[in-house]
């Protein structure tokens, strides 16, 4: 009897533990389902598409606003002077001739106003967008996530100009040339073969590769890295990459903050790719000290130059190099620029623009950068609802390069479409994420790194 009573309660003490152990399990696995969701964002394909024709539209005015005052203002060392530079109080008055151009004031605008494009009109293509087209269409026609060598330097031979005009200088020039040569990326960047490295020409041509890998600065670096080295390395590199990173982020901010919290989360996260030892880390330190001061931003630009360009603080020691325009084109110096028409832009379009427009230096990249962030975020209403106007949609990319499909002539939708196209392949091949169809949406996992 006692035998059978032990036997018994053995058998209830088990189910008990099973019972208990299920229990764990169970709730286990809705833990780990809860994180999975929490570690996975989903992203609208619908409302993507509207961004990244906000990018296009939003690029293409600031880049051709960006142009009027190209160049117009670099300071005053060396044996090109342009005087004192703009102020806030120089918008809508007379543009002034840039240094190449010879006393004539741009052609774009006799005064130093936006630039659009009309519905009946066509947009052209510029240094600031031709090359991320490119890049675009490489990725697109190759059907792959990640250029290699030989796709991007057959890419470049195919669409650049090779006699004529073909808007390039510095290191992409440089770069052209050695692939010419046969010389395969990424050595067409390397110092030892290229020596305008540190030009600005690779922040202006990848920023695009953050928006193709929402969410995921780390997996937008890596499809950016061959195409960075491409023209840049060292601190060029990092510049190029505080860009790829922004735009990455672009789609992880806190949309119940406004534009602005949004913008300056994304600068600060940002600014880790940037070595403590660089001298963009401390450009970028520097101007957010003291647009937090509460100066103007013209006070920032002037100090900004006086540190950099006239004091040579922090490493940067282009004037002592005694380039033409004392580097003009630099990477470091147009970095330190776009982060005066950032800060203080705070997320306006218009602001953004205009700052950059008058900083100096080469203005028409650091808008073209900020323009094109910012029309992404907002989106094409969003930016046609601050103009209060339509745009033309349209885009000749044959105005700089050469040899793609329907003689040149593209829009906004197209191109939007094309970078949706190559982001599905991305979020199965790279990102790990999946596609809802139904839903229309991408289900992106994130990384811890970011």
């Amino acid at each position: 009897m006692k035998f059978n009573i032990l036997i018994i309660f053995s058998l209830i003490v088990l189910s008990s533990c099973n019972t208990e152990t299920k229990k764990k399990d169970t709730k286990t696995k809705k833990i780990s389902s809860i994180q999975e969701r929490k570690a996975s964002i989903s992203i609208s394909r619908d409302k993507y598409k509207d961004q990244l024709y906000g990018f296009w539209l939003g690029q293409s005015i600031a880049n051709w606003t960006g142009l009027v005052t190209e160049m117009d203002k670099i300071g005053n060392i060396g044996e090109i002077k342009t005087g004192d530079f703009y102020t806030r109080e120089d918008w809508g008055k007379p543009d002034q001739p840039s240094i190449w151009g010879e006393g004539i004031p741009s052609n774009l605008s006799s005064t130093i106003d936006f630039v659009f494009k009309d519905t009946n009109e066509i947009w052209g293509s510029d240094d600031d967008t031709d090359i991320e087209y490119m890049y675009q269409h490489l990725l697109y026609t190759n059907e792959t996530s990640i250029l290699s060598p030989q796709q991007i330097r057959n890419g470049w031979l195919n669409h650049m100009k090779h006699e004529e005009e073909n808007f390039l200088w510095v290191s992409n020039q440089k770069a052209f040339d050695l692939m010419n040569q046969g010389m395969l990326p990424p050595e067409t960047g390397n110092p030892n073969n290229n020596e305008h490295y540190e030009m600005i020409d690779a922040q202006l041509t990848t920023e695009i590769f953050g928006l193709f890998s929402p969410t995921r600065p780390d997996v937008a670096l890596k499809i950016a890295h061959l195409p960075i080295q491409t023209t840049a390395r060292d601190e060029a590199e990092y510049i190029s990459k505080f860009y790829v990173t922004m735009h990455a982020l672009a789609s992880k901010t806190d949309v119940s903050r406004n534009l602005s919290q949004q913008i300056f989360w994304m600068a600060n996260k940002a600014s880790n790719i940037l070595p403590d030892s660089s001298y963009a880390a401390d450009m970028f330190n520097y101007t957010q000290k003291l647009y937090e001061s509460g100066i103007t931003w013209e006070k920032t630009r002037d100090s900004i130059y006086y540190k950099y360009q006239v004091k040579q603080e922090a490493g940067y020691d282009i004037t002592s190099k005694k380039l033409y325009c004392n580097g003009c084109f630099a990477a470091g110096i147009n970095f330190a620029s776009s982060l005066i028409s950032l800060f203080y832009g705070e997320g306006n379009l218009k602001e953004t623009i205009k700052i950059g427009s008058l900083a100096g230096w080469d203005s028409d990249n650091p808008t073209a950068t900020w323009g094109g962030l910012i029309g992404f975020m907002i989106g094409k209403n969003g930016v046609e609802e601050i103009f209060g106007r339509k745009f033309s949609n349209q885009f000749n990319i044959h105005r700089t390069r050469q040899n793609f499909p329907n003689d040149g002539i593209d829009s906004f939708e197209n191109m939007a479409k094309k970078g949706l196209i190559i982001i599905d392949r991305l979020v199965k091949e790279e990102l790990g994420g999946t596609i809802d169809i139904e839903k229309n949406i991408w289900n992106i996992p994130q990384s811890d790194k970011k």
